[in-house]
């Protein structure tokens, strides 16, 4: 519902999925914004880390793996 309005802007595209993740991934080219679920924390008083990629096989690949998995079976947004 708060994001539905980025699906009308070009070069953003917003996904669903039910799959139950224990972070929030938010993903622009080589940097990731992770925000960590905490057990009685709102999102927004929980920790978010900035990641940016370094190397291969980092911290940044691997949300990048888990981020692609699930995208991979979201469904789109649409404008509507």
């Amino acid at each position: 519902m708060h994001y539905r309005p980025l699906a009308r802007v070009p070069g953003i595209e917003v996904r669903t999925h039910a799959t139950t993740l224990y972070n929030s991934i938010y993903r622009a080219d080589d940097q990731a914004m992770i925000n960590a679920h905490i057990w009685g924390v709102n999102a927004y008083g929980a920790p978010v880390w900035h990641l940016r990629r370094s190397g291969a096989g980092g911290m940044f690949d691997t949300y990048a793996s888990s981020f692609a998995a699930v995208w991979e079976t979201a469904t789109p947004v649409s404008e509507g």
